[in-house]
């Protein structure tokens, strides 16, 4: 196989391996080799690659109407806002579509500053929203955001702690925007007392809670949503990934209270929503809306990391369902994904120097668990 780059941008590090096919949690390259996929598409295929419900949606939906534009009704787009209203934020509860969780955020953050009129967003220190300029500005990472300054205008961040969110969101405040697990900076749990505690600021202030769940919603942590297993229901939540079954698309979901802030004119994008993508993401939904499924999750997760932290020369284990990390006590999180790709066919992600990230579809079997976890000691 000859890999090529002269007609691609320098935006990934790109490991030297051509994909061609993927089944459930396999993926095989150009060569026939066949690898064991523990990043499952950056957390997009949580129903495995090719699920044959997704496919055939995709391929009975293809062959009656591809796209119409948001001027005109399709039945699958007014179901599925239909349907994620009411297994999400309930009764009153709109949805406006997007190609991807980037452009959720920025649905959320412009419907929480009309609300508002104004104001500044509150974000959270070890927080990855997107890079549209929005979303990056709520993401205060200097390497992602110095290349492209000035940031826009009335975003702060504060560390993930009790005090710093009720002393940072005030009457100014439009919004404050969290992950309830971040995923990018490397799977963190953000505690319940500290979701509290942001709940009870933004009623203290007028300003929108926004749980971004692009990355730990959709099954990933136990529940369809990860709000579902806190004591907090946020204003407006934002999904994308997993949603399509590995087609892009995102929503924001606006609670009761922000469902009529959008006027039209306010925002559009002409391909959100369109029949087959929101084909595709029902079919995702009927295999999610297992209840055993989700509870293999959670007890599968708990299994993970237990078995995680008996590895030679690994730290701290973070994580919850199937989406974990754990830290390298000496270090090299990037040489060892390269390796486990290159050496043990084992996708993994690095999400800092000593970090490494674990997204595993959620219909993953337990031999493939158990392959991956020899594979990994192998390597340790």
């Amino acid at each position: 196989m000859t890999i090529c780059d002269d007609h691609l941008t320098a935006n990934y590090a790109r490991f030297p391996v051509e994909f061609v096919r993927g089944q459930g949690a396999r993926l095989w390259d150009a060569d026939g080799h066949e690898y064991l996929d523990f990043l499952a598409g950056l957390g997009v295929s949580n129903v495995g690659h090719c699920h044959p419900a997704v496919v055939a949606a995709i391929t009975a939906q293809a062959a009656r109407l591809i796209h119409v534009g948001n001027l005109f009704y399709t039945e699958p787009m007014v179901a599925l806002a239909a349907r994620l209203a009411g297994d999400s934020l309930g009764d009153g509860t709109k949805l406006f579509f997007t190609n991807s969780g980037a452009e959720a955020v920025e649905a959320a953050l412009k419907c929480a500053r009309k609300a508002k009129q104004g104001g500044d967003v509150v974000s959270l220190h070890r927080a990855f929203h997107g890079r549209t300029y929005g979303a990056l500005s709520a993401t205060p990472q200097e390497a992602k955001q110095a290349p492209f300054a000035p940031m826009v205008p009335g975003f702060r961040a504060v560390e993930p702690t009790v005090a710093a969110i009720g002393a940072a969101v005030d009457d100014r405040t439009a919004a404050l925007i969290l992950e309830p697990v971040q995923g990018e900076s490397g799977v963190w749990v953000l505690p319940d007392d500290v979701l509290v505690a942001a709940r009870e600021a933004c009623d203290r202030h007028g300003a929108a809670l926004i749980f971004d769940e692009v990355q730990c919603g959709l099954g990933r942590t136990g529940t369809l949503w990860r709000f579902q297993q806190t004591p907090v229901v946020p204003d407006l939540l934002t999904t994308a990934k997993g949603l399509g079954g590995g087609l892009p698309i995102g929503a924001l979901v606006a609670g009761p209270a922000y469902a009529e802030v959008f006027a039209p004119g306010d925002h559009g994008s002409t391909f959100p929503g369109g029949p087959v993508i929101a084909a595709a993401a029902h079919a995702v939904l009927d295999v999610l809306a297992d209840a055993a499924l989700l509870g293999r999750v959670r007890s599968m997760g708990q299994r993970l990391r237990a078995e995680l932290e008996e590895l030679p020369g690994v730290g701290d284990v973070r994580g919850a369902g199937l989406m974990s990390a754990f830290d390298l006590t000496g270090g090299g999180a990037p040489e060892l994904v390269r390796r486990a790709l290159l050496e043990e066919r084992l996708v993994l992600n690095a999400t800092g120097p000593a970090t490494v990230r674990l997204l595993p579809p959620l219909v993953i079997g337990d031999a493939e668990l158990d392959e991956a976890l020899v594979r990994l000691r192998r390597l340790l």
